[in-house]
């Protein structure tokens, strides 16, 4: 688990990176392309640092913020509360996570924030009403392992990467074909290669983003699921939990593209797919349900 978490850290920080270099060019390209002169590079630079900076420091609020989450009290969600305080002795995580609650009728729940000491464990009120004590112990556990491996910190990250990249390229593409840009003879051949690649990073990085994002939550949900059950000590509560969230044909209304690969289940569900196996595709936010139930009755 400890090689996990390294990994995931070491992950997160050439994520980082990545977005401020993305940033950097998209911008840099905006800037010269509405002729706004040397002052274009120092813009760029400056404002992909400042929405890094702004995004691991408070992508966990603007998540929450997305999806209308309100904090748990103990009057309405005491199941929910007393399950977190037991599982606690067995996460071993130094701070209890934060919970949150949001109004939907379909069962689901994430976890976000940027380390174990500043992390949020959000669930939904059909979660809260459609699944027994064991069922409940089992996704909780199931979020309390992604912030102990680190996970959080990559998967929000991520989704606030995706989610600005896609709303910056969209946005500025627009005012770009409706403004135009205009060739100006003074431009230097490095100036127009950073253009280039910029405009090639405004027209890619959401295609890519997206893939990394899928990618990158596929993967974690297994190591996730088995680490649950080592807390519990208990598969068949995640195991029934997995089925109830998966056959629930409810959409959450609050989910969207860049914060879907955040939940347990696939948010979005697709009609007809009743009593169909599905299976992973480059596409898929998730593994499939089946494969990971399997895991988990391999466990057992």
């Amino acid at each position: 688990m400890f090689k996990w978490s390294k990994k995931n850290k070491f992950e997160s920080g050439v994520i980082i990176s990545i977005f401020i270099v993305i940033i950097t060019l998209i911008v840099y390209y905006i800037c010269n392309a509405l002729q706004l002169g040397t002052f274009s590079i120092v813009f760029a630079l400056t404002f992909s640092i400042l929405s890094a900076w702004g995004s691991y420091y408070y992508s966990d609020k603007i998540v929450l913020a997305s999806c209308k989450a309100r904090p748990a009290t103990k009057e309405e969600d005491l199941k929910l509360v007393n399950i977190l305080d037991s599982l606690m002795v067995t996460a071993g995580l130094s701070k209890k996570p934060d919970l949150y609650v949001v109004d939907d009728n379909q069962p689901n729940a994430f976890a976000t924030g940027r380390n174990p000491e500043h992390a949020v464990i959000c669930v939904t009120t059909g979660l809260l009403k459609k699944l027994s004590y064991y069922e409940l112990e089992g996704v909780i556990a199931h979020e309390m392992s992604h912030i102990k491996n680190y996970d959080i910190l990559l998967s929000t990250i991520v989704s606030v990467f995706v989610g600005f990249i896609v709303m910056l390229s969209d946005m500025f593409s627009r005012a770009l074909f409706w403004g135009g840009a205009k060739d100006r003879d003074e431009d230097s051949k490095a100036n127009g290669i950073l253009m280039l690649i910029g405009l090639i990073f405004l027209i890619l990085s959401p295609i890519f983003g997206t893939l990394m994002q899928l990618a990158l939550s596929r993967k974690r949900e297994f190591l996730a699921d088995s680490t649950a059950v080592e807390f519990t000590r208990n598969p068949d509560g995640l195991i029934s939990a997995l089925e109830k969230l998966e056959n629930d044909q409810n959409e959450l209304e609050v989910a969207n593209s860049a914060t879907a690969n955040m939940y347990i289940v696939n948010p979005f569900k697709k009609n007809g797919d009743k009593g169909k196996r599905k299976s992973s595709s480059l596409w898929s936010t998730h593994p499939s349900t089946e494969d990971r139930i399997e895991a988990l009755k391999n466990i057992k």
